[in-house]
């Protein structure tokens, strides 16, 4: 059983830049695939970006060129680094960790994520 906790949200201004953190209780963090999730309110939750255990990097259109994940195996940690970020990334942002994929095609998909942190809340304001 994997535990995931999440930490760095907050308010910020649009243009503005902000940092999240993932900490990961397992002892197999580096054969897992991360990834970061967000939900705004009465919205489905929608795919952010992962990095896989062979480093492999998967981002939404929406966030190429501004977010950036990065992992960090001897820390058991996962980065999110948001950068330029627009009134649209208000949302709850959530940390989700996977040991198997139905297909390496599938990484943006929730349900093939196992293991998820409680969410930390991300504010722009305009």
């Amino acid at each position: 059983q994997v535990q995931l906790v999440e930490s760095g949200g907050g308010l910020v201004q649009a243009g503005g830049s902000l940092r999240l953190s993932c900490l990961a209780s397992g002892r197999a963090f580096s054969t897992y695939a991360m990834g970061w999730f967000r939900q705004a309110p009465g919205k489905e939750r929608e795919f952010v970006t992962s990095i896989l255990s062979d480093s492999s990097i998967y981002n939404a259109d929406s966030v190429k060129g501004r977010f950036t994940i990065s992992r960090d195996n001897a820390k058991n940690m996962v980065n999110l680094q948001m950068n330029s970020l627009k009134s649209e990334d208000t949302a709850v942002y959530y940390c989700a960790a996977t040991k198997f994929f139905s297909s390496r095609t599938t990484v943006s998909s929730a349900g093939e994520y196992a293991y998820w942190g409680q969410g930390t809340q991300v504010t722009v304001s305009s």
